[in-house]
């Protein structure tokens, strides 16, 4: 089981991912409308927010669906029998994964590219900054498959531990 102190930060990291959907919602949302409308405070403010409906889409899901992903996993892992080395994989290699797949698809928003290929392939967009976000995905990657395999090892361990019994 993870300590309490880390479901505790996993769980408040999760609600920072969330707070970044917020973010993002909200930019998503000015930018479908084209303007910064919040009647009766604000109305009809123009505003070019740079990006694709895809692209803000993207980025706001991302938050939405890491931060729940940190919350669940921080409640799960009452559940999960690891070694100290084992627990600490799970935690930075879960830190790793949420936020290195939702910072970047908030900079492909931003800048409007994608990410997906080391030298932009055929989407457009700055090529370094596409290099950049494509190289910030490497940790995400390898983290949620760590992250994963231990949540899965670690709750065999747990249930091959547990005293049969109704």
């Amino acid at each position: 089981m993870l300590s309490e102190k880390r479901r505790t930060l996993l769980a408040l990291n999760g609600v920072g991912l969330l707070f970044s959907a917020v973010a993002s919602g909200w930019i998503y949302f000015f930018f479908l409308l084209g303007a910064i409308d919040l009647w009766p405070i604000v109305t009809d403010v123009p505003v070019s927010i740079p990006g694709d409906r895809r692209a803000w889409n993207m980025a706001h899901l991302e938050g939405i669906t890491n931060g729940t992903l940190f919350i669940a996993i921080a409640f799960a892992t009452r559940f999960v029998r690891l070694s100290a080395r084992g627990q600490s994989w799970l935690f930075w290699s879960t830190l790793a994964f949420g936020w290195f797949f939702t910072l970047p698809a908030i900079a492909n928003a931003i800048f409007g590219t994608r990410g997906l290929e080391f030298g932009g392939g055929p989407f457009p967009g700055d090529v370094l900054i596409n290099n950049l976000i494509f190289l910030s995905g490497w940790p995400a990657v390898i983290g949620v498959h760590i992250s994963f395999g231990l949540l899965f090892w670690g709750m065999w361990q747990h249930y091959r531990h547990l005293e049969d019994g109704a």
